[in-house]
C-alpha cells in the first residue's frame, strides 16, 4: 500500500454529508479500510468518516469528523443523539467548547430543554481575566500555544451548576481537561460530558472527577485509532 500523502489520504469535500444504510457503504465493515471509516450510529446507520495520519507516526491513522464542514441534517441527527445519550446525566446547563464543539452545543442545549448555553472561547476580549483561562493543546494542533476562556460575566451562572460539557470529539483528552480545570475555576460540578465521537480510549486515564472516579463520557458515535496492515488499516 503506498505511503499516504502528508496533507492526508482524501479531499474530504464528499464527506460528513450524509447517514448511510449498511447496505449503501462501499466498504467492509469489519475491515481492513482503505480512505474511509464507517461509525455505526444509535439507529443503526453509518456516517463515513475520512482517514488521517497521525503526525509523525506513518503506521497509525485516525478517522476524522471536522463539524463545521458537515451537512446541516448530519448534524441534526448528531445532536439528537448526543442529547439523548445525555439527558440522564440531569445537567443544570450546557458549557460548548470551541471551535468545533460550538457546531452542536447550542442544539444539544435546546433540545435538552436549556433556552441558553455557556460557550468558551479562544479569543480573548479587553475584559476578560487571567483566573479565568487555562492553557489547552489537542491531538490535530499539538504545537499549538493557546489558552481557554470564559466570559467573566458567564462565570458566574456556572458556580454550584450541575454542567454537560459538549464538544466535538474526545481523543486524548488533553482539550477536556483545560475544561474541566477551567470549570473548576467556576466552581462548578461536572455532570458529564457529550461528544459526537469518542476517540479511541486515551481520554479515559485523564477525564476523572475531583474523586478519581471516571466521569460519564456520552457519545453519538466511536471511532478507533487505526494501525496499517498489509491492506490498508485495522483498529489498534
Amino acid at each position: 500500500m503506498p505511503t499516504p500523502p502528508s496533507h492526508g489520504f482524501d479531499s474530504t469535500q464528499g464527506y460528513w454529508q450524509a447517514l448511510l444504510a449498511a447496505d449503501a457503504l462501499d466498504m467492509p465493515l469489519d475491515g481492513p479500510y482503505q480512505r474511509g471509516y464507517p461509525a455505526r450510529l444509535p439507529d443503526g446507520r453509518y456516517l463515513v468518516l475520512p482517514l488521517r495520519g497521525v503526525p509523525r507516526d506513518p503506521d497509525r491513522c485516525v478517522a476524522s469528523l471536522i463539524a463545521n464542514h458537515a451537512s446541516f441534517s448530519v448534524i441534526d441527527a448528531l445532536c439528537g443523539f448526543m442529547a439523548d445519550a445525555a439527558r440522564p446525566l440531569a445537567a443544570d446547563c450546557v458549557v460548548g467548547l470551541p471551535t468545533l464543539g460550538l457546531a452542536f452545543a447550542p442544539q444539544v442545549a435546546r433540545t435538552l430543554g436549556f433556552s441558553r448555553y455557556v460557550p468558551f472561547g479562544y479569543s480573548r476580549k479587553y475584559w476578560y481575566r487571567d483566573d479565568l483561562a487555562v492553557p489547552v493543546s489537542s491531538l490535530t494542533s499539538p504545537g499549538a500555544s493557546k489558552m481557554l476562556y470564559v466570559d467573566p460575566n458567564l462565570a458566574g451562572s456556572l458556580r454550584g451548576a450541575r454542567v454537560l460539557v459538549v464538544d466535538d470529539a474526545v481523543s486524548t483528552g488533553q482539550t477536556m481537561q483545560a475544561a474541566l480545570a477551567l470549570l473548576a475555576r467556576c466552581g462548578a460540578e461536572v455532570a458529564g460530558i457529550a461528544v459526537a465521537m469518542r476517540q479511541g480510549t486515551r481520554w479515559r486515564e485523564v477525564l476523572v472527577d475531583p474523586a478519581g472516579q471516571p466521569l460519564p463520557v456520552v457519545a453519538a458515535f466511536d471511532s478507533p485509532r487505526l494501525r496499517r496492515v498489509a491492506d490498508g488499516w485495522l483498529p489498534e
